[in-house]
């Protein structure tokens, strides 16, 4: 595969709607049935399959619609992790700040079911296109926490950690691929806040090395998907956080475009673009001949629609350091990694899902 494989993509998550955001708390407060929640998710992901189906696009989530975060599912389906505090911060363009929590081995992790087979089952029975599911990156149940990722008397080295981690997704996407998955995206937001000046600064302060860091998330993305079949898409989406319109990081890609772009074992990157805080597209000329990049040109985080001569004009830039042919087009991250979703509509989300389509109609004649 030498292309993404659509034009018009998007990164998964979707804005829950309200009856749906109002179930996660009911059933959190123990104020609704298990049987009842799943009811709920299962009407709410047949209604945001449909629209993604009516705005013509030809690969479509669930919208992660049964997980409270991207990637809260996977912590609560693999045993040893708990939940801890993150040593980083969100933050906006006015400089507000907001924590988060990020995973935590306190235990021997093991995957104790299935993490997404079921989310994937009933998808595939749903859609009338291509179904995709999405996961966290390995590097997600790392960095967020900064040196204290694991108690230290279960993990006192990275080796060990990854070889357990990494485990968990093999199994994992076998299961997935025996269930007729064709298409798997992976998560990967700590490479690009190891782009960081900032945050490689403070990643040093704690004695790390940020980029022996980006060799191990790299390697721990290729072992992780190593038994992947031929013929299955694996794209890897890089963005810089998040979090109800908020961000992590800042900088370009090209302090790590050489080593990711040639060495992760991926058909695809679904790649953040949507700011200046993603750089130029430079960095793409590293790009293999045999990979494709899908330009996150439409911001998921502010409700102002992009222009099609906007789009047009960063496809066409994009273009001088990667064949045409190579390129596609959607958003730059989810519209909603947590349940609680991003500052704009389900007006404005499905418009600019509509507007990835109609840009790719227009540029390569096909979505």
């Amino acid at each position: 595969m030498r292309r993404p494989p659509f034009r018009a993509d998007h990164v998964g998550s979707l804005l829950r709607p309200p009856e749906l955001r109002q179930a996660f708390k009911r059933f959190q407060a123990g104020e609704l049935d298990a049987h009842s929640f799943e009811r709920i998710q299962d009407e709410s992901i047949r209604a945001i399959v449909r629209m993604q189906e009516d705005v013509g696009l030809k690969v479509v989530t669930d919208g992660e619609f049964r997980r409270a975060s991207y990637w809260g599912r996977f912590v609560e389906r693999t045993e040893g992790f708990e939940i801890r505090p993150a040593a980083y911060k969100f933050r906006d363009e006015r400089g507000h700040e907001m924590s988060f929590t990020t995973p935590y081995a306190a235990g021997k992790i093991r995957r104790a079911r299935a993490l997404a087979c079921d989310e994937f089952a009933f998808l595939r029975d749903t859609a009338q296109v291509a179904p995709k599911i999405t996961l966290p990156a390995p590097s997600t149940m790392h960095f967020y926490a900064g040196r204290n990722f694991a108690d230290p008397k279960v993990y006192s080295d990275l080796v060990t950690f990854f070889a357990d981690l990494c485990a968990i997704y093999q199994d994992e996407l076998a299961d997935l691929c025996a269930a007729g998955c064709r298409y798997v995206q992976f998560d990967e937001v700590a490479i690009a806040m190891l782009c960081d000046p900032k945050l490689r600064a403070f990643a040093k302060s704690e004695g790390q090395d940020p980029d022996v860091l980006v060799d191990i998330y790299v390697d721990a993305i290729n072992r992780a998907a190593a038994h992947c079949p031929h013929g299955m898409a694996l794209g890897v989406h890089v963005c810089r956080g998040n979090f109800k319109g908020h961000y992590l990081s800042e900088g370009g890609y090209e302090s790590v475009a050489e080593r990711f772009f040639a060495d992760v074992k991926a058909t695809h990157f679904l790649l953040e673009y949507d700011t200046e805080r993603a750089g130029d597209f430079a960095p793409l000329r590293f790009v293999p001949k045999d990979k494709g990049v899908v330009l996150g040109l439409i911001s998921s985080k502010t409700p102002t629609l992009e222009s099609v001569d906007a789009l047009r004009r960063g496809v066409e830039a994009a273009a001088r350091y990667v064949d045409l042919d190579r390129l596609a087009i959607g958003p730059q991250c989810g519209f909603a990694s947590t349940v609680a979703g991003n500052p704009v509509s389900e007006t404005d989300q499905e418009a600019k899902l509509k507007r990835a389509v109609e840009v790719a109609a227009m540029v390569w004649g096909t979505s």
